[in-house]
């Protein structure tokens, strides 16, 4: 198993061919993530990791499977495997540390939204509430919750996240309650990330900052890509104006450090 750095992502762009998934194509095209291969020449198998996800493409391979990296931040990994192979090896490997649920990716469409309509849903937030675009002060405050801090924790500090990053959240009182966020990028577009902070749900901020990150989006001509961890979120996704493509199958994998080259399943 060998780490593929740089241009050497090439080599595996093949195993992920027809692929969607806009986080696969951050790491392909080096501007986030990790990625191994069972070799570099000629490689038959390989893994990505961007964030809390892992995608496996090429033939099923174990050691690959069993590779989560001691710095990875997170207490469980969403694996996303290519087939039915990858997805018996996970199971096989993690036991019951393995929870198997849907995901439901959003189609990736030119041309398809409603900017009137778009603008709407940012014109109904009640006056309680403020849109603001993430600034300096605003990605130090998101980093400083668990409900927010996905929006910008991908990137290395602020600096980055303003050149390659976008956001915006409703302010409560000068307090993020819910906003929608690159959660990463890619060359062309940005995969969102919206959360709402627990008590003030159901009110339509989720959608208004949604709403306005894709404007801010479609404005820039890069594109807004959408991947639903809940029915509930294709349902905003769709409302918003976008297609549903189809529900797959994910892993979370609960984990602990170890003092090994890779992490310990949870039994």
């Amino acid at each position: 198993m060998d780490e593929v750095m740089g241009k050497d992502r090439g080599k595996i762009a093949h195993l992920f061919e027809g692929c969607q998934a806009a986080l696969v194509w951050s790491c392909l095209q080096n501007c986030m993530g990790r990625a191994w291969a069972d070799r570099l020449d000629y490689p038959e198998a390989a893994q990505i990791i961007v964030g809390d996800f892992c995608f496996f493409a090429g033939k099923a391979n174990e050691a690959l499977v069993k590779n989560i990296p001691v710095d990875f931040m997170s207490d469980e990994v969403l694996m996303v495997p290519q087939n039915e192979s990858w997805e018996f090896l996970i199971r096989k490997i993690y036991g019951t540390a393995a929870r198997g649920f849907a995901r439901y990716a959003i189609k990736k469409e030119g041309d398809i939204f409603d900017r009137a309509r778009l603008k709407r849903f940012v014109d109904k937030v009640s006056d309680l509430y403020c849109l603001k675009e993430i600034d300096r002060e605003l990605y130090h405050k998101v980093l400083q919750h668990e409900w927010s801090k996905d929006f910008c924790a991908l990137y290395k500090n602020y600096e980055d996240y303003r050149m390659h990053g976008l956001g915006y959240v409703a302010l409560y009182r000068g307090e993020p309650v819910s906003g929608a966020s690159a959660y990463g990028y890619y060359r062309s577009g940005i995969e969102i990330e919206v959360d709402t902070k627990t008590g003030y749900r159901r009110q339509g901020l989720a959608a208004a900052c949604a709403a306005r990150l894709i404007l801010e989006c479609l404005s820039r001509n890069i594109y807004p890509s959408w991947d639903a961890h809940s029915l509930q979120s294709a349902g905003l996704a769709q409302k918003l104006g976008y297609h549903a493509d189809r529900p797959y199958d994910t892993y979370a994998v609960k984990i602990k450090k170890s003092s090994a080259s890779n992490r310990t399943p949870i039994e």
